[in-house]
């Protein structure tokens, strides 16, 4: 991707990406709102954690992801939505293909 090209992020892309890489057996276990539903919840993780909030001298500043606290939190939400109980190791391999769907549109470029 080139530099100056902005990423474009699209739900329903990364919705598929992300089913296209859960193993086969939890395939049917998230339905497409489900993963819209978690993928919400990143976001408001890192919000919450002010990793959108922009610096003007820190452009290139790397961020520190704690996947155990963002894997928490998005079963803690879950849990008091009233959505229902997520099982963490599940969650970790949606956070996992999220994150491998950025890398693909060259977000973290």
């Amino acid at each position: 991707m080139n530099v100056d090209q902005d990423f474009l992020y699209d739900d329903d892309e990364a919705v598929k990406f992300i089913k296209n890489s859960l193993p086969e057996e939890l395939k049917g276990k998230f339905s497409d709102d489900d993963i819209n539903y978690i993928i919400d919840l990143i976001y408001d993780f890192y919000s919450s954690k002010g990793f959108f909030e922009e610096e003007d001298d820190d452009d290139d500043k790397e961020v520190e992801i704690n996947e155990d606290e963002l894997i928490s939190y998005v079963v803690k939400s879950a849990l008091s939505d009233g959505i229902g109980k997520y099982n963490a190791d599940d969650i970790s391999l949606i956070v996992q293909g999220e994150m491998d769907y950025c890398e693909s549109i060259g977000m973290f470029e």
